[in-house]
Formats: structure tokens, C-alpha cells, sequence
């Protein structure tokens, strides 16, 4: 009786273990613009939660969504427009109650430091113009949140039929800042907060609000997780520490 006691002991250990190593570490998939946020944000929580493990995996929105819809370990995910989070929403694979508006942001025309051009945002801005022979970095203009927002503010600016050939299209919003940051791209299309993340662009002028959709970050935690500070996670997002990271990048924190 005594070895069967200890066999069902040395099994109970090892199904529990698994779990709760699972728990030590926290999974966030979030959009390539919070990298410079969100690991400020990540290492505040850590520090207020001793043992706990927050690794963050920074992407295209589009890109992060079709991994977790094909099974990728993500606890919680934080994509940069309400589309891609929708789809995810329309497949279950959000915890119910859990999915809010967490950040906004505005999209900003950038060049390199060196090189600054006045440029006014305004309806029939010559952009074909100003870039000339040169090209106009953005993330992807058909998928990345970003790359739509960018597109559709130059359509409503009656430009894009001239730029739409000159486009240096990114696999996600950081790649199209470090094109302009390089001095590879003249010009380029990003979110005012990866401006202010980068020493090498400068903010030529910033897109009219009603020039495209509202610019909104959801996060959720991901249904499939097993991870029990998933939504704990999501609530210290909304913390005193957290919200002044997120302001001193640009972001403005939603109610």
C-alpha cells in the first residue's frame, strides 16, 4: 500500500509540474510598435512579481494573429488594430470578457534627421513630388495595420495614384522606420510613437486624425491558455507605472 501511495505521489508531482512551470512564464504576442513600451511595461510587472517570467514576441499584427490561429503558445496578444483581433474574436479563440481597447496612436509622415523636408499633410499634397526618385517606406500596405492606416490617410489626401508605384513596402512598422532611419527610404510612413522611439528620424508632420479608421490597440488573453496571471497581466497594463510608460512613448491609454 505504501508503494502505491508513493507511485500516485510521484505521479501527481509530475502532472503538476508542467503547469506550473507554465505559470512562471507569460507569453505576450503584441504589435511590433509597443516593443519599446511594452518591455518597460514588462520589466515593472516582473519586478512587482517576483518569479514571474514575461517574454514578449514583437511582430506584424497580421503575422502574430495567423500564428496563434494555428496553435502558437501565446497567452495574451496585443495587436496594433481592431481587425485582426476581430478575427481572431470570430474564430473563439479569446477568452470571453477579457478583450478591451487598451491604446491609441496617430501615423506620422518621418525622413532621416539629416535630411528634413517641410511637408504639409493637407488634401492634394504632391507627395509623388517630394519623394522624387526615391521611395516611400511603409509596412505592408494590404495586411499590417499600419501599412492600411498609412494607406488609406494618402488616399484621403488625394496622393496615393502618385505614390502607389514608389511604395517600399515592410513586413511590419519597424522594418519601414529603420528604411527611413538607415537614410535607405527619403520618406516614410510610421506610428508617431516608433518616431519617438528613434534618434535617427524626424516627424516631417502627422497624418489628420479623420484622414483613417481610429488608430486602436485591443488586447485579450488567448483562449487556449492555461496560464493562470494571464489576466492578471492585462490589468496591470492599466496601472499607474504601466499608463506612464505607455504616455512617454505617445500612446494615449483608452478608458
Amino acid at each position: 500500500m505504501i508503494r502505491n501511495l508513493v507511485a500516485a505521489f510521484l505521479m501527481l508531482s509530475m502532472a503538476s509540474a508542467p503547469a506550473a512551470a507554465r505559470n512562471t512564464k507569460l507569453t505576450v504576442f503584441a504589435a511590433a510598435s509597443l516593443k519599446n513600451a511594452l518591455d518597460e511595461v514588462n520589466k515593472a510587472y516582473m519586478a512587482a512579481n517576483g518569479g514571474k517570467t514575461v517574454v514578449a514576441s514583437y511582430a506584424g499584427s497580421n503575422a502574430l494573429a495567423k500564428q496563434i490561429e494555428q496553435g502558437a503558445p501565446a497567452d495574451i496578444f496585443i495587436s496594433a488594430d481592431l481587425a485582426w483581433m476581430d478575427h481572431l474574436e470570430g474564430k473563439k479563440l479569446l477568452k470571453d470578457g477579457t478583450r478591451s481597447s487598451l491604446l491609441g496612436n496617430r501615423i506620422v509622415l518621418i525622413a532621416p534627421n539629416d535630411a528634413p523636408t517641410a511637408v504639409k499633410l493637407e488634401k492634394g499634397v504632391d507627395l509623388a513630388a517630394v519623394l522624387g526618385d526615391g521611395r516611400l517606406a511603409m509596412a505592408n500596405t494590404d495586411s499590417v495595420p499600419a501599412g492600411k492606416y498609412g494607406k488609406a490617410a494618402v488616399e484621403n489626401l488625394g496622393a496615393w495614384e502618385g505614390v502607389k508605384n514608389k511604395i517600399a513596402q515592410a513586413e511590419n512598422v519597424r522594418a519601414a522606420l529603420l528604411l527611413v532611419s538607415r537614410a535607405e527610404a527619403p520618406f516614410g510612413i510610421v506610428y508617431k510613437t516608433d518616431a519617438a522611439s528613434d534618434p535617427g528620424v524626424t516627424i516631417v508632420d502627422t497624418f489628420p486624425a479623420d484622414t483613417h479608421p481610429p488608430i486602436v490597440y485591443p488586447a485579450a488573453v488567448i483562449a487556449a491558455t492555461e496560464n493562470t496571471d494571464a489576466e492578471s497581466y492585462l490589468k496591470f497594463l492599466r496601472t499607474p507605472e504601466a499608463v506612464a510608460a505607455f504616455e512617454k512613448l505617445g500612446f494615449a491609454v483608452l478608458d
